[in-house]
């Protein structure tokens, strides 16, 4: 049975992240501060390192959030296509993808805004990140079915790597990006001939 003390960091932990996700959202991963997160929570700057190591582990905290949405997201767009062919499974994917990005897009951008090394990256993220490239795996590997496993994983990164690329340069109307009204046509297109 957790003790009182346990109790109130694991509170303050939750509080933590709930007001992280709320500034993320608004302002964005860049803008996050110890002493604005201390107001919201309710708690002294103090408080915040005791309950995590720094400002990065709630932003990490606020990503594994983040990406279980995003994998709902993902999975709720195959409700009704599961026998669908795997390029087209793979389109709405991508559309749902795009959408939430457009919809979510600070939280979004704070899930690969991480700066941390390899080794410092949490089991339980790496395993957030492998639970969206599964989404992708299934199709990838009904359409390549003569790949071995690893050159199945780096096709479903590449894959991830060029919707994310056509998403993120969209969304932030760069010079080289699609215009955002041409995002998802340019996803089809895309995936229609890698696969």
């Amino acid at each position: 049975m957790a003790s009182k003390a346990e109790i109130r960091k694991q509170d303050l932990r939750e509080k933590l992240v709930a007001a992280a996700e709320i500034r993320i959202r608004t302002d964005g991963a860049a803008a996050l501060r110890a002493r604005d997160l201390a107001t919201d929570a309710g708690c002294a700057v103090g408080a915040i390192y005791n309950a995590f190591e720094d400002l990065n582990a709630i932003v990490m905290s606020v990503n594994g959030r983040t990406f279980q949405a995003l994998g709902q997201a993902v999975r709720q767009s195959l409700v009704g296509a599961e026998t669908a062919a795997p390029t087209d499974r793979l389109i709405l994917m991508s559309n749902a993808y795009l959408g939430f990005a457009a919809d979510n897009t600070r939280l979004w951008r704070a899930l690969f805004d991480v700066r941390a090394q390899e080794t410092e990256i949490p089991e339980w993220y790496r395993e957030a990140l492998e639970d969206l490239f599964a989404n992708i795996a299934t199709p990838v590997a009904e359409l390549f079915p003569e790949k071995a496993p690893q050159d199945l994983m780096l096709m479903v990164r590449a894959l991830f790597s060029s919707v994310h690329g056509i998403v993120l340069l969209g969304l932030e109307n760069r010079i080289s990006g699609v215009p955002t009204d041409q995002i998802e046509h340019m996803i089809s297109e895309v995936l229609s001939r890698l696969t």
